[in-house]
């Protein structure tokens, strides 16, 4: 294995350096460059990270992170490498079991919630037409004052993608974080610009070389499976577009046999002009 760190956006890459509970402060930190300054975390403990429904015809949510803050808020981290169908509406559900979760026995439970965070991490673009947004921090509104509904209910989507600054245009820790998430496994040494402690403690956890041998086949085993992904994508892609260049041709032979019989040329002359055949031909008339 040539590279000297771990891919973050590896399974294995990821809960070794956000899910060890040797390793929370480095998921406080990374947490609060996303957080509002009044929400910003002191401490974290981790839960089980698998949530089964009240009924069997339910399904069953399991996060990639859970974990709640010294105030009792519910914390769900998700790392989502594609876009998925009815992404939004994923969001929302699994918000709903920590949510429902906090719900006490008895008839004295007047419905006091604590909050619930829901953090999306993507590899991929959510919203083309905010281009320069990357970070999108997301409450229930009133749509008429534009005031915040409720605020105990809380959608963070993190757009990796978007961030394209180099080592030397670092500015803030958000930037470094994000650098370090897009950059890790391609980064041969530790960056003088990234000598923080906390970016130490997160290197010595994502160097590869420290691992024990099982934990080195987990980490090419997680990584297979992240290759072979981005290789099913690439293939869906490459068939999309091969579809839509053939597509595209046969509608432009098509309107080629239309001006064709508008002068008058017979179907046997047409389809030895655009490869239709007669049938095709005369289906144009």
């Amino acid at each position: 294995m040539t590279e000297k760190f771990i891919n973050p956006f590896t399974d294995f890459g990821f809960k070794k350096l956000f899910g060890e509970d040797q390793n929370k402060d480095i998921l406080i930190d990374f947490l609060n460059q996303l957080l509002p300054k009044e929400d910003h975390i002191k401490d974290l403990s981790f839960h089980k990270n698998e949530h089964y429904a009240r009924t069997a015809e339910d399904r069953r949510a399991i996060f990639d992170l859970y974990c709640e803050n010294q105030d009792g808020e519910k914390f769900i981290i998700e790392l989502q490498r594609a876009k998925q169908a009815n992404f939004k509406d994923r969001s929302l559900y699994y918000a709903s079991f920590p949510i429902q979760e906090q719900a006490e026995p008895g008839t004295e439970w007047k419905f006091r919630l604590k909050g619930v965070y829901t953090v999306c991490i993507m590899d991929f673009v959510f919203d083309e037409h905010e281009e320069d947004e990357l970070l999108h921090q997301v409450k229930l509104m009133n749509i008429k004052t534009k005031k915040v509904f409720y605020d105990k209910l809380t959608f963070i989507y993190l757009e990796t993608p978007k961030f394209r600054k180099q080592l030397h245009e670092l500015e803030t820790r958000f930037d470094k974080w994000l650098y370090l998430l897009r950059n890790l496994n391609r980064l041969t040494d530790r960056p003088l610009q990234l000598q923080e402690r906390v970016f130490q403690k997160f290197f010595d956890a994502a160097e590869i070389a420290k691992y024990t041998p099982v934990q080195l086949e987990d980490y090419r085993e997680s990584l297979k499976i992240l290759r072979d992904y981005y290789g099913t994508l690439e293939n869906r892609e490459m068939e999309g577009f091969e579809k839509g260049l053939e597509k595209g041709l046969k509608e432009g032979v098509v309107k080629v046999a239309k001006n064709l019989l508008t002068i008058g040329l017979s179907s046997e002359q047409i389809s030895q002009t655009t490869g239709l055949s007669i049938d095709e031909i005369e289906a144009l008339r």
